[in-house]
């Protein structure tokens, strides 16, 4: 057990909806930045936890596609909160599951003493980076913003259980963005094609790599962790796609146990699993005492699992 607690959240999720039937998509507004998004969440999580800014030992900024490649966006985001501020700041990316990875760091960092109040953002707007040629992945972003303050516990049953991270690098281009960094720098812009620079997903192959991946996985994370389903209060899946209860079957969780919000806010990339799992904390489905789950899979193809005691 890593002992370590949540002491505040904060969200942001834009008011602007698109309907693809009976599913809603929240949409950023033209004027809205995800910087502007992180900080509104950020500035919730820090009241919210009742301290100051000047509290934080550190700011992990953990978003598929942040606000730019230099400097991280955790730094960017230390200068709207604290100008002058001295704390540690950096990314980690997973791309859909970068929330579980910054926690499964955190927890190890509060753990050994080097910290003892984090703050994680997690955030994106994928809806601009979209390719309305492609239907699928058209119809199922969101753009969302979170914020989890993070801090020490003298509850010695309360942090993180286990956790795994893998990665099968054979499915790495089933779900991809090619373009803006060192593999298509700004210098190619004009002669590389305009789809390298928009979000690009084969559906179908992702999902076979999915299906074949996660029964194996899982095993893993339960023996590792001594878990079983049925020690579990909660699981919280990244809301990838309509097929989440397939997968959810595929690794025997009834659903019962998981939450499937896909058709009320879609897929929100980073912000996903931890909007979830704030959205359930404040309905009070889950709380003190209470093990989560938190798991999904992300482009690499990257399985990602962390079990969380409340």
């Amino acid at each position: 057990m890593r002992a370590c607690e949540i002491a505040g959240y904060g969200t942001y999720l834009p008011d602007h909806q698109v309907r693809f039937g009976s599913h809603v998509r929240h949409r950023i507004a033209d004027d809205v930045s995800l910087l502007d998004m992180l900080e509104s969440a950020a500035v919730d999580a820090i009241a919210h936890a009742g301290i100051s800014i000047d509290a934080i030992d550190c700011i992990i900024g953990a978003s598929a596609a942040g606000v730019q490649p230099i400097p991280c966006t955790a730094a960017l985001l230390q200068e709207r909160l604290a100008p002058r501020g001295e704390t540690a700041a950096f990314d980690v990316n997973s791309t859909c599951t970068s929330f579980i990875t910054a926690v499964d760091i955190a927890s190890r960092y509060i753990a050994d003493g080097e910290y003892s109040t984090i703050l994680i953002v997690s955030g994106d707007v994928g809806t601009r980076f979209l390719n309305p040629d492609q239907k699928e992945a058209f119809e199922l972003f969101s753009d969302a913003a979170v914020a989890v303050v993070l801090t020490a516990t003298d509850r010695p049953d309360t942090g993180v259980v286990a956790s795994l991270q893998q990665t099968w690098a054979a499915y790495a281009h089933s779900t991809e963005l090619r373009g803006g960094l060192a593999g298509q720098s700004p210098q190619k812009y004009p002669e590389s094609p305009p789809a390298d620079y928009l979000f690009d997903m084969d559906g179908r192959a992702a999902l076979l790599g999915i299906i074949r991946v996660l029964p194996g996985f899982f095993a893993r994370f339960y023996e590792r962790s001594g878990l079983t389903i049925d020690l579990i209060d909660l699981v919280i899946p990244h809301q990838a796609s309509r097929a989440l209860p397939l997968a959810m079957r595929r690794v025997g969780i009834p659903a019962s146990k998981f939450v499937d919000d896909v058709e009320r806010f879609g897929n929100m990339v980073s912000a996903s699993v931890p909007y979830i799992l704030v959205d359930q904390l404040r309905s009070g489905r889950i709380g003190k005492g209470d093990t989560v789950l938190l798991c999904g899979t992300a482009a690499g193809l990257t399985a990602n699992a962390l079990a969380l005691r409340l």
